[in-house]
């Protein structure tokens, strides 16, 4: 039987970003945001579950805090069920909350997500946010983006760093809040 410890023998993994780059990164993204939006009068944030609504979070808190930009609306959307491969798993699948209390309709909608691979998830995401409404445009924020791992022809519109892993290595993101630190790992199994 294989410990937890020996387990992350097997694996190696290696520092993308530490808290400092991705606080500058996090900072460009939102001024990014700020320079397309401005005022964010017509736009939302949609973080889309699990781990996109910490980036979202993060984000929302900048533009709020650093840039004064006041009543930004945001929510979190859960695409679990939306998904093409959802029945493809052994076990059952265990849903997220969506929590968007906002009407997208002829609204700029910017998806946020950690990490950008395949592009299933955006094409689920895009899919799920029709029960809202239809937005006048939808925007792609993704903290880092594997560029060489698309499955279908989505790109970000705003990436914080492109990383070129192959099919092999993951790509984890560690926030504070959840994981006890700000942080990219590169993981080889």
């Amino acid at each position: 039987m294989h410990t937890i410890r020996q387990d992350l023998s097997i694996m190696s993994q290696k520092v993308l970003l530490n808290a400092k780059e991705l606080d500058i990164i996090l900072h460009r993204l939102a001024c990014q945001l700020i320079e397309k939006h401005l005022d964010f009068k017509d736009t939302v944030l949609v973080g889309l579950q699990p781990r996109g609504i910490f980036v979202a979070e993060r984000i929302k808190g900048l533009l709020e805090n650093e840039y004064n930009i006041a009543d930004i609306k945001m929510g979190y959307l859960d695409i679990t069920f939306f998904r093409d491969d959802f029945r493809r798993s052994e076990k059952p699948l265990e849903a997220n909350k969506t929590k968007i209390n906002f009407v997208v309709e002829n609204k700029k909608v910017v998806f946020i997500d950690d990490v950008l691979y395949t592009g299933r998830s955006i094409n689920a995401a895009l899919t799920a946010l029709q029960s809202f409404g239809r937005p006048q445009e939808v925007e792609l924020l993704t903290l880092i983006d594997r560029r060489f791992s698309r499955h279908l022809p989505i790109q970000p519109t705003y990436r914080g760093r492109q990383v070129d892993a192959i099919n092999e290595e993951k790509v984890k993101v560690s926030w504070k809040e959840n994981d006890g630190e700000d942080a990219v790992y590169v993981i080889n199994k």
